[in-house]
C-alpha cells in the first residue's frame, strides 16, 4: 500500500520532522493541533490543518476520537504518532488499524507487551536479552519480596510496572526498609499511572545508559543501527546523547547488536524500536524497550546516513527494510543537545515569545526545531523547544563543532538550557567520555552550574 496522505498526531519539532520526511517522499500531510498550537510551524507548512481541541493535552493530542475524526475528514490513509502522547498506546494503534488506516508504528500487541515493564522483562528474557537480576514478575507482599531481595543482594530497586520518568521507583538499602518502600512505590505508581504493581531488581551502583536502535519489517527480518549513549540525565530525563558510545568497542557493538536484532526478528517486530540497557563493568542489562521513534534518533541518522522516519513509513507501507545488516556502515560521531525553555540553573520552565532567533549553520550542523521569531512557546507541554545535532569524523571533532554551534545559537525572549550545554562541553570528565547516569546530577550539585 502506497501512503498518499499522512496525519501527524503530534506537535513541535517531531511533527515538523515527520512533515519534512513525508514531503520528501511525495506524501501529503495533515497537521492536527490544539488551539494553543494554531501558529506552530508544522501547522503552517502542512497541506491541511485541523484543530482537535483546547490546549490541555487530554482534550487534544490525547483525544483519540478527535484524531480519528480528523483522519477520516481529511482522507488520511496513515497516522504517525511521533513520540510521547499516544505513540505507545496499544489501544490507539488498534483503533487506527480498525478504521482501515495504517499505523506508522509497531503491531499493537508488541506495544502492549513492552509497555508493561514486568511483561517486557519476561519477554526480553525469553528472547535472549540479558536481564538485570530481579523478581520474575510483580511482587505483592513483603513476605514474597524479602527472600527475592536477599537472593539478589542489597541494594535493590523497587520499580513501578507501568509508566516511567522516575515515579514509583525506590532504592532499598536493607531489609528493614523494604516493606515501607514497597508501599511508597506502589502508592506513587497508583497515583501516577493508575497501577500499583511493582517489581524488584538489583540496583546497579553507577552504570551507563546504552540503547540500541532497531528496525523490523514485521515479517521476521530485523537490523540494528548501533548504539546511543544517553547517560547524561537529570531526574531520569535525557539531556545530551551521542553515538556511538565513547566506551563501547566495535566487538561489543557487533555482539549486542546481533543479540537485539535476532530478538526482534524472532518477535516479528515491525517498525522502529529502541532497546535500552544499563551497562556496568562490561555487562549489559535490559531495562526496557521503547516501541516508537526516540527524541535522540538524529544522532543515529548522522552516523548511518539513514532517514529513520522515511524507514518507518516504508515499513508501514508493507515494504522491506531498505538496507541489510551487512551493508550498514557506521561513520564518525554525532552528539545531540536537547534545548529546553528552562532556566539553566533552576530548570524552572520558561515559556514566552521568541524575540530574536538565529540557528547555527555550517557543515554537519542540524537543528530540529519549530521555533521562529515571534512564535509564542506555550506553557502547556514539554519544555523541549529544539535539538542541536552535530557530526564529526571523530568525537573530538564533533565536540569542537558543537561548541562553535552553541556559540552561534540565539534564542531570546526566554531562558534556555544552551548555557548548560556550553558548561558541560568544558568539563574534563565529559571531554574524556567518563560519565554515568549519576554524573550529571552530581556535577550540577558540585560545581557544574552554568
Amino acid at each position: 500500500m502506497a501512503i498518499e496522505k499522512l496525519l501527524i498526531a503530534n506537535r513541535g519539532e517531531i511533527a515538523l520532522r515527520i512533515h519534512r520526511a513525508c514531503h520528501e517522499m511525495g506524501i501529503k500531510t495533515v497537521a492536527v493541533h490544539s488551539t494553543a498550537d494554531a501558529d506552530a510551524m508544522h501547522v503552517r507548512l502542512a497541506d491541511e490543518a485541523i484543530c482537535i481541541g483546547p490546549p490541555a493535552a487530554k482534550d487534544s493530542y490525547l483525544n483519540v476520537a478527535a484524531i480519528i475524526s480528523a483522519a477520516e475528514i481529511s482522507g488520511a490513509d496513515a497516522i504517525h504518532p511521533g513520540y510521547g502522547f499516544l505513540s505507545e498506546n496499544a489501544k490507539f494503534a488498534e483503533i487506527v488499524e480498525a478504521h482501515g488506516i495504517a499505523f506508522v508504528g509497531p503491531k499493537p500487541e508488541h506495544i502492549r507487551i513492552m509497555g508493561d515493564k514486568v511483561e517486557a522483562k519476561r519477554t526480553a528474557g525469553a528472547l535472549g536479552l540479558p536481564l538485570v537480576p530481579g523478581s520474575d514478575g510483580a511482587i505483592e507482599t513483603f513476605e514474597e519480596a524479602a527472600p527475592i531481595a536477599a537472593k539478589i543482594g542489597y541494594p535493590v530497586i523497587i520499580k513501578a510496572a507501568s509508566g516511567g520518568g522516575g515515579r514509583g521507583m525506590k532504592v532499598c538499602e536493607s531489609e528493614d526498609q523494604l516493606e515501607t518502600l514497597m508501599q511508597q512505590a506502589g502508592s506513587e505508581a497508583k497515583a501516577a499511572f493508575g497501577d500499583a504493581t511493582v517489581y524488584l531488581e538489583k540496583y546497579l551502583g553507577n552504570p551507563r545508559h546504552i540503547e540500541f536502535q532497531i528496525f523490523g519489517d514485521g515479517n521476521g527480518n530485523a537490523i540494528h543501527l548501533g548504539e546511543r549513549d544517553c547517560s547524561l540525565q537529570r531526574r531520569h530525563q535525557k539531556v545530551l546523547e551521542e553515538a556511538p558510545s565513547p566506551v563501547i568497542t566495535a566487538a561489543e557493538r557487533e555482539r549486542m547488536g546481533g543479540i537485539v536484532s535476532k530478538a526482534m526478528a524472532d518477535m516479528g517486530y515491525r517498525g522502529a524500536g529502541t532497546i535500552e540497557f544499563l551497562y556496568e563493568d562490561g555487562e549489559f542489562y535490559f531495562i526496557e524497550m521503547n516501541t516508537r521513534l526516540q527524541v535522540e534518533h538524529p544522532v543515529t541518522e548522522m552516523i548511518t546516513g539513514l532517514d529513520l522516519v522515511r524507514e518507518q513509513i516504508r515499513i508501514a507501507e508493507g515494504r522491506p527494510l531498505s538496507v541489510e545488516q551487512k551493508d550498514l556502515e557506521f561513520h564518525g560521531h554525532a552528539i545531540e543537545c536537547r534545548i529546553n525553555a528552562e532556566d539553566p540553573r533552576t530548570f524552572a520552565p520558561s515559556p514566552g515569545t521568541v524575540t530574536r532567533y538565529h540557528v547555527p549553520g555550517g557543515m554537519h550542523v542540524r537543528v530540529d526545531s519549530g521555533l521562529y521569531q515571534g512564535y509564542k512557546v506555550p506553557p502547556y507541554y514539554d519544555s523541549m523547544i529544539g535539538k542541536l545535532i552535530v557530526y564529526g569524523r571523530t568525537r573530538e571533532g564533533a565536540i569542537m563543532r558543537l561548541k562553535r554551534a552553541l556559540q552561534e545559537y540565539v534564542i531570546e525572549g526566554m531562558k534556555t538550557t544552551i548555557p548548560l550545554h556550553q558548561a558541560l562541553l568544558e568539563d574534563p570528565d565529559f571531554l574524556n567520555g567518563d560519565y554515568t547516569i549519576k554524573w550529571l546530577e552530581e556535577w550540577l550539585e558540585r560545581d557544574g552550574q552554568p
